[in-house]
């Protein structure tokens, strides 16, 4: 396994536990809490967003979404809802499902790469 899919890897098991304790902090109304927690998730979905990325994104630069090949629909409106309002359910449904589209977006991302000719 190469170094970007054990990041990816990493990343994608830090996500489950960290929904895992967001379920719980919204269960328990505990906003204060989430949304610190929510703030970790979003940098944690940048960081998955540059290495899906990894050949038109550099890190510790903004995002311009504009340049990704591999982005989730409107990421630009619901990023900036997410980022806006970190403590709503609605804003960590929002990130969820923007993981869950990235997932799929990666791992399409390298059956290309798989099924692509070596020259």
């Amino acid at each position: 396994m190469d170094n970007l899919a054990e990041a990816v890897s990493s990343v994608l098991k830090e996500w489950e536990q960290m929904k895992a304790r967001l379920d719980q902090l919204f269960r328990e109304r505990d906003q204060k809490n989430a949304n610190d927690l929510m703030k970790k998730g979003i940098t944690l979905f940048i960081q998955f967003l540059h290495y899906t990325n990894v050949e038109t994104s550099i890190p510790n630069r903004s995002l311009d979404f504009d340049q990704l090949s591999f982005k989730p629909v409107n990421i630009r409106e619901r990023l900036g809802f997410i980022m806006a309002r970190p403590g709503l359910y609605h804003s960590y449904r929002q990130l969820s499902e923007l993981m869950v589209e990235l997932e799929k977006l990666y791992a399409k991302k390298n059956i290309k790469n798989k099924s692509r000719p070596k020259a």
